[in-house]
């Protein structure tokens, strides 16, 4: 057996281990072992096991996703952003949908804080679904609108996605994060017209609220926001006047989140460890996935299966549009399976190469890449952020009725991917800035 052939069975061995719902980490590793062992020998394969792991997790850049994942839990189990929503609740009152509306602005001011879509999801959905549900809010609205809201956290800095793609792809952390920036506010635009179109073509989804609300009223309620613009001016204050990097900064929110929690009197020693425990164990299982697609990439260098492939998507694709077409549809449908961080770590290993030689913009394609991403969060049949609504809703609102009130969501989302695929200057002339 050739060695490209080898390459190509370890990637069909990984196929089937991944359907057959083997732990995507597990299988990176244990198929690049196995295939390094039969290209190589014993020896490389367990060198490449015990260096491989070091090289990667040795990278500066990597810590500042444990102190990220700690900055966006402290928020979440001290429910630092309640007075986002609950501010433009108030200011929303007056608008078809405002709640609804309330509930993405709330999700875009936690995606500032937190970087994960399902903590987003999940601290969103306990705060604005019971809200909007008093309020006589169809659940497919309210249950779908706080599940795509969510996906904003994966785009808006900081974005474990994004770091994760940033040390892979070998491109600056803060450009990415600037570049997330213009998309996650596009998005957020895209989402809020959804809502309003669909109240307009249907009033009964969102019952107009007679509630007035004064304009003292209003001030009164921007004071509950301190606590997240503070934490984002400590942030993106420090990262982009270069007081300090990206790595720092993650170090730096998680202090000023600690410490907002403890002046608001939120912080107690249960909260604070829980959120440690979760962000030990978040960590880990990112690191072992990480792990195994540098063990994948090296694997698939070695046999030439990595250049054999992209070189066949070259040939099959050779205009830009029908390639761009392509990808779209491979994430799309690996969405549908595949929870995102593995379906990047499992594929960038043969898209990178294909994106560099087409001369296309790393920094571009990982917004693009993140966006399509996040759309995996809320398709069927997996559709992650769907599930934790789900779990916060409880017997209420069906599964399906989740799916069914994404669906308008996901049309918006698509034509995102379109414009900044068409226009990639809207993601390029933010972090051009830094030049």
């Amino acid at each position: 057996m050739t060695d490209v052939a080898i390459g190509l069975t370890g990637l069909g061995s990984l196929m089937a281990l991944i359907a057959l719902r083997v732990p995507i980490g597990v299988s990176l590793i244990g198929v690049s072992f196995i295939g390094l062992w039969s290209l190589m020998g014993s020896r490389v394969a367990w060198g490449a096991l015990g260096v491989i792991p070091y090289q990667f997790t040795s990278n500066w850049v990597l810590s500042s996703i444990p102190m990220f994942l700690f900055l966006g839990f402290i928020s979440y189990h001290t429910q630092l952003t309640k007075g986002m929503f609950n501010a433009a609740r108030i200011w929303l009152s007056a608008i078809p949908g405002g709640l609804a509306i309330a509930a993405i602005f709330g999700s875009a001011g936690f995606a500032a804080v937190s970087g994960s879509s399902i903590a987003c999801s999940a601290a969103m959905g306990r705060i604005a679904i019971p809200e909007m549900m008093k309020h006589r809010y169809h659940p497919e609205l309210a249950t779908g609108t706080v599940a795509v809201a969510g996906t904003i956290g994966a785009l808006i800095p900081p974005s474990i996605i994004l770091i994760l793609y940033g040390v892979i792809a070998q491109v600056s952390i803060a450009k990415l994060f600037l570049g997330g920036i213009s998309a996650g506010i596009l998005t957020t635009v895209g989402y809020i017209i959804v809502v309003l179109v669909r109240v307009k073509l249907n009033p009964d989804l969102a019952p107009e609220r007679d509630e007035k609300v004064s304009l003292s009223e209003r001030i009164i309620a921007l004071k509950d926001t301190w606590p997240i613009f503070l934490i984002m001016i400590g942030i993106f204050g420090g990262l982009f006047g270069g007081i300090f990097t990206p790595t720092e900064a993650g170090a730096v929110g998680a202090f000023l989140a600690c410490i907002v929690a403890l002046v608001s009197g939120e912080l107690t020693l249960e909260r604070f460890l829980k959120a440690a425990r979760e962000t030990t164990m978040t960590t880990a299982s990112l690191l072992v996935i990480a792990i195994g697609a540098s063990l994948l990439t090296r694997f698939l260098a070695l046999s030439g299966a990595g250049d054999y492939l992209s070189s066949g998507i070259m040939s099959v694709a050779s205009n830009p549009a029908l390639l761009m077409l392509g990808i779209v549809l491979v994430y799309l449908l690996m969405g549908m399976f595949l929870e995102p961080i593995g379906a990047m770590l499992l594929t960038l290993p043969i898209i990178l190469p294909v994106v560099d030689n087409s001369g296309w913009s790393l920094l571009w394609f990982g917004i693009v890449l993140t966006k399509l991403l996040e759309i995996g969060m809320i398709t069927p049949p997996i559709g992650m952020n769907v599930f934790v609504i789900k779990s916060v809703v409880g017997d209420l609102v069906k599964t399906s009725a989740i799916f069914r009130g994404v669906m308008w969501f996901i049309v918006m989302d698509l034509a995102i991917v379109a414009l900044l695929s068409a226009f990639p200057a809207l993601v390029l002339f933010l972090p051009e800035l830094l030049n």
